[in-house]
Formats: structure tokens, sequence, C-alpha cells
């Protein structure tokens, strides 16, 4: 009862400072700027950081709300709220230049948050600087990145819709990349090396374009990473590859395309294993997690997840796949101790904030 009390007191105080107009001036301790909310969308006008986001839900009928910010990132969920009821929501969001893609355009100056969902209520927004978060800052190609347009979406653009507020999402994936370029391109490791904080996560999943290195150099790319990562004093998680969907006759996805064995005869994933042993850093076998999952849905039932449908493409995922994907990679860091449940948001589970009585 008390953890209820508790929640539902935190939403009555947000209904107090966030009713009213759906543009409203920063209250004391927010982050500079003004907000300006139209019925579709959010503009904060903030310095790159880190940000808390707290939202309120709902209004006079039934809602279904989602929020996507910046770059098409995911940050919160399509949310039910019934009619006459607001919910309080909230989640931590990294803003950066360039706020997609390392190598892509910088994009707009400050937060832009796009209100989504069947039926989109928001009925108030608070954002204020964000102190003492970890972040979880990711290292890959296109099948990662924050995508810039449909209908591509990479996992780690969806994984910030599973993550509540003190956890941040920093997407340092980039299109086309592998191992030797991520190195070697300044815009990349040597950008993103020094953003590392004691106590961040650092996944890397550097294959797919590594089709050309040799199992020497590949293994030698992801000990400089994983030696790099350390010396900041974070946390370095290496993840095996998604799978590309490439069946054999009798449904399986046992070759090399579909597992990452480039043209040297290299295996990807199995390097990635075997460096994860030797260097004692946690693993995220996503080639594992996908080929069983693809493999499962079977031939017809995979499509979705992958952008089959629109461009024969096998590689790359939809919104959907990389949704799903990233539950996966949630899955695994939970399993794994590397993030608290805590700051999990589960589908069904309460949330931090709690309906609001009384309100409509």
């Amino acid at each position: 009862m008390r953890r209820f009390n508790a929640a539902a007191s935190a939403a009555a105080a947000l209904v107090a400072a966030l009713t009213g107009t759906p543009a409203h001036a920063a209250a004391p301790g927010q982050a500079p700027g003004t907000a300006h909310c139209t019925a579709t969308a959010c503009h904060v006008d903030v310095p790159p950081g880190t940000y808390d986001v707290q939202v309120l839900l709902g209004g006079d009928t039934a809602s279904r709300t989602s929020l996507t910010g910046e770059t098409r990132r995911t940050l919160l969920p399509e949310t039910a709220v019934p009619a006459g009821e607001r919910v309080a929501r909230s989640f931590t969001v990294d803003v950066r230049t360039p706020e997609g893609e390392p190598t892509g355009p910088d994009g707009s100056p400050g937060l832009d948050l796009a209100v989504g969902g069947a039926a989109p209520a928001l009925a108030g927004i608070r954002v204020t600087p964000a102190h003492h978060v970890r972040q979880i800052l990711l290292i890959g190609d296109s099948t990662v990145c924050d995508q810039p347009g449909d209908p591509y979406s990479g996992w780690g653009q969806q994984l910030p819709q599973y993550l509540r507020k003190g956890l941040s999402v920093a997407n340092h994936a980039d299109s086309g990349e592998s191992t030797v370029s991520y190195l070697q391109d300044p815009r990349l490791w040597a950008t993103v090396r020094p953003l590392i904080r004691p106590g961040d996560l650092v996944l890397v999943q550097l294959a797919h374009n590594d089709k050309t290195t040799d199992a020497a150099t590949y293994r030698a790319n992801l000990e400089t990473l994983v030696a790099g990562v350390r010396e900041r004093g974070g946390e370095p998680v290496l993840v095996t590859p998604i799978v590309r969907r490439w069946f054999n006759a009798d449904g399986t996805l046992n070759n090399g395309t579909a597992l990452l064995v480039n043209g040297l005869g290299v295996d990807h994933p199995a390097v990635i294993r075997s460096v994860a042993a030797a260097e004692d850093v946690p693993l995220v076998d996503l080639t594992a997690a996908t080929k069983a999952l693809v493999e499962s849905l079977g031939v017809e039932g995979s499509k979705a997840l992958y952008l089959y449908d629109e461009k024969r493409d096998n590689t790359h995922t939809s919104v959907h796949g990389a949704t799903v994907y990233a539950g996966l990679v949630r899955d695994a860091l939970v399993a794994r101790h590397l993030i608290p449940a805590g700051l999990v948001r589960t589908e069904g589970e309460a949330g931090e904030g709690a309906t609001a009585p009384g309100l409509g």
C-alpha cells in the first residue's frame, strides 16, 4: 500500500505541475527553454546532454499514447489510459549532435519528441537535467543504429522504450561499419571512447561488414575495443550479430550467410564468443537467440521481422523486428545482472506512475 500511495502522490504532483496549456514555460529546476507542444510533437530547447523526461498521459476519453524522439528512437511504448484518468511515465534520453548516426547529419538542436499511438493524449511534459545516470553506449552497424527513415530500424533504436528513468541509451552505431572502420574513423571510436564513464555499459556488435577482415585482425580489433572500454572504467559487453534471414531447404539457418561467416571463412559469432571467454567479458549471444526465434517462426512468419516484404532485404530489420530483437537484448542484460530489473519497463507492469484518481 505504501508503494501505491507514493506512486499516486507522484502522479498527483505531476498533474498539478503539468496540466493546463499544451505549451508552457519551464518550471524552476527544469532544463532551460520552453517546451512547445502541439497535438503531435514537442520541442524543448536544451543543449546536448542527458535529460529526464516526465510525461502525463490521458484525457477525457480512453487513450493510447507512444513517444519517439530525436532520430526515430522509441522512448515510450504505446500506453493505454482509461477515460478520465491520468498516468505519469518517465524515461531518460540522450540528446547529442549528431542526433542519429555519428557520420550522419547534425539534426535539429534541442530535444524533439513525436507523439503517436492509436489515440494519443499527452496532458503534460517536464524535462530536467539527469544526474548520476548510467549509460548504455552502443557500438555497432546498421542493424543496431538509429536509422533515419522508414521502413528501417536498428535494435538499438528500439531499446530505450524498455528502460525507465535512470538508464539512458547513447546509440553510437553507424551504418556500414566494420571493426576496422569503426576504430579508424575519428567520428566513431575516438569520439565515443572519451564519453565512457565509470560503470557505463558499452555493448559492441560489429560483424556484418567485416566481410574481408581476417580472423586475427577481427579478434585483435575486438580486444582493442574491450581494452579501451575498461581503461575508461566502463564495462564492455560483446554482442554476437543478429542472423540474416537465409533459410536452408530444411527450414534451418545453418549456413554461412545466415550465421555471419565471411568469405575468408571467419566465423564472426565464434570469434566473439572466444574473445568474451578469454577476456572475461559478458556475452549477449544474439546470434543464437535470433536464430532460434527466426527458425521457430519459419519462412513466412519471420518475414515481418525483416524488410523482406518492402525491400527483399533479409539483413535489416523492420520496426517490429528491431523491437523484438531489442527485447532479446534487454532480457539478456537483465538475466546477466548487467542492468537492474527495477529500471526495466516490462509489458503489463504498473510502471513508475500510478493512475491519479478523481481526474477528468
